[in-house]
């Protein structure tokens, strides 16, 4: 089945689609920091650089799924959280504008889990609704990461639609990992850090104005500088037998490493290094990458890290794409 990638960023979401048997033959991104990372690892998919409210629903071929998560800064509770009152926000319209005049059999949509917080939920609803108005029956659902095999605690919401006519229903999948330590369990146990990252090496700084250092190898390579006042408000280590915090999408608030010394608290949001912190470093690029589930093949290109830990947190991690790929395969095999 042919899909069509919307907000593409550098390709997670699209990765998994493509492990699950899909063909992406289009995808748009408009972020021009990410084209060459994006074209350096789908070479055979044809990238539209424009914003999406210049594309026509003629410049998009006629495929049968649409994937794409639009811009969450918007709903994100971490941030502004102005959601449809900001551009950003009402780029979800964007989306509908084409999936209306296209009618692909499916969709898919991924945002931050503020979307359905108190502050957020009626416009989500009046996003849910104008899915509906256009000819699709939708279900959505918070989901983590986790539990789909991502060494990693991240909350999502997940919207699918099915076009109405075709009379199906999304079976969403539930994920096969989870404390899985129960003698009987079906569950499998969480990837922990020190399977996703516990065979690397150690990696190298950036160099001045934390640019790409030469000498990293495979976007081993980590932000250097002081750590921000609104960092130290809470812990940023996990163990090693233990899954990652939240990816972020920025080289700034990555988390440490879990060889790290632990953190102190110091008094009501704020904590300190409790040993030289010297001792104390943000994990790599590829480190954030293979907590992401990108394979070290997947090659990210950048000047300055900032560029690189951005596109990278900003991704769907592919074994969470993969998931959802399969369920809609699953369900489409059905009917032929």
């Amino acid at each position: 089945m042919n899909v069509a990638a919307l907000f593409a960023g550098c390709g997670g979401l699209d990765l998994g689609f493509q492990q699950a048997g899909f063909h992406i033959v289009w995808a748009n991104e408009y972020d021009k920091k990410i084209w060459s990372t994006y074209e350096l690892n789908h070479p055979c998919v044809h990238l539209d650089r424009r914003s999406i409210a210049d594309i026509q629903p003629d410049d998009i071929p006629d495929v049968d799924g649409f994937i794409g998560g639009p811009p969450c800064q918007s709903w994100s509770l971490a941030g502004e959280g102005r959601g449809a009152n900001d551009k950003r926000g009402q780029l979800f319209f964007e989306y509908i504008r084409l999936l209306e005049a296209k009618k692909p059999l499916f969709f898919l949509a991924e945002n931050v889990k503020g979307i359905i917080s108190s502050r957020h939920i009626k416009s989500f609803g009046a996003i849910e609704a104008r899915f509906r108005e256009s000819g699709y029956t939708i279900a959505s659902k918070l989901v983590n990461t986790k539990y789909f095999g991502t060494p990693q605690d991240r909350e999502r919401v997940i919207l699918v639609g099915i076009r109405s006519d075709l009379d199906l229903k999304m079976c969403f999948p539930s994920g096969e990992h989870g404390e899985g330590m129960e003698i009987g369990s079906p569950l499998l146990p969480y990837i922990t850090l020190r399977q996703a990252i516990g065979d690397l090496g150690e990696p190298v700084p950036a160099i001045t104005h934390n640019k790409h250092n030469p000498e990293a190898v495979n976007n081993h390579e980590y932000m250097t500088g002081g750590f921000s006042y609104i960092y130290m408000s809470r812990n940023r280590i996990r163990k090693w037998d233990e899954v990652s915090f939240t990816i972020q999408a920025s080289g700034r608030h990555a988390m440490l490493h879990p060889s790290c010394p632990p953190m102190q608290s110091a008094g009501k949001d704020k904590k300190v290094f409790s040993d030289d912190p010297s001792k104390y470093r943000r994990l790599s690029i590829r480190e954030c990458a293979r907590i992401q589930d990108f394979p070290d093949d997947f090659k990210f290109e950048y000047s300055y890290l900032n560029d690189g830990y951005k596109m990278i947190g900003n991704a769907v991690p592919v074994k969470l794409a993969r998931a959802f790929a399969e369920s809609f395969a699953r369900m489409f095999s059905r009917t032929s």
